[in-house]
């Protein structure tokens, strides 16, 4: 009877993850439409504004080169994204209190180790604000990641253009370049054909 609970508890945390991953990708997507649908009108020469509406939008850095980054890991050294070049990256932000986030992270962790030998790095940026170093450890470690976590700067969020939605994925080639981006936690599949684009494979 006991199991029965428990299988029963399970069956409506997943549920629950699930839910909250579609809810958090059709909001994501809704707003993003809203926002393609308005017009900024802007002086000759003039910059668009940042934020909102910007001409630097994280879809718009598919086919740039990712921006830089240092950031310190969780065993406190410092890891830049220059230190990956000639190598597929994934570039994964994150936070603790993010239900679609923990779906996720597993698979990253399954294909780090199944595309190992072909370079595929995975980075875990993490996105609380405030949050003690070891609670952010802890909720990597419950969710059975492996690859290199890393704490954020005061300017890797506005960098990538990232939105008020996690998580957020960048998928880059070995030249730094961003082949794909995904907001929210898409099905396993497609996360795997973002990868192997990245790849080139």
């Amino acid at each position: 009877m006991r199991r029965i609970g428990v299988l029963a508890a399970m069956v409506v945390l997943v549920g629950l993850l699930v839910w909250a991953g579609v809810y958090n990708l059709r909001q994501r997507r809704a707003a993003m439409q809203k926002a393609q649908s308005q017009v900024v009108l802007v002086k000759d020469g003039a910059t668009p504004p940042v934020g909102g509406i910007s001409a630097a939008s994280s879809t718009e850095l598919q086919g740039k080169a990712a921006p830089a980054f240092t950031l310190v890991d969780l065993e406190g050294k410092k890891v830049s994204l220059a230190d990956f070049k000639g190598k597929p990256v994934v570039v994964n932000f994150w936070a603790t209190w993010c239900g679609p986030c923990k779906l996720e992270m597993p698979w990253f962790e399954e294909f780090s180790g199944k595309y190992k030998a072909q370079g595929l790095v995975v980075l875990g940026v993490d996105q609380d604000e405030d949050t003690p170093k070891n609670v952010v450890s802890e909720a990597a470690r419950k969710v059975g990641v492996d690859y290199t976590i890393l704490l954020p700067n005061k300017t890797i969020a506005k960098d990538y253009a990232l939105g008020d939605y996690l998580p957020e994925t960048f998928y880059l080639n070995k030249d730094g370049v961003v082949v794909g981006h995904s907001l929210g936690a898409p099905p396993k599949d497609e996360m795997e054909a973002e990868i192997k684009k990245a790849m080139g494979i």
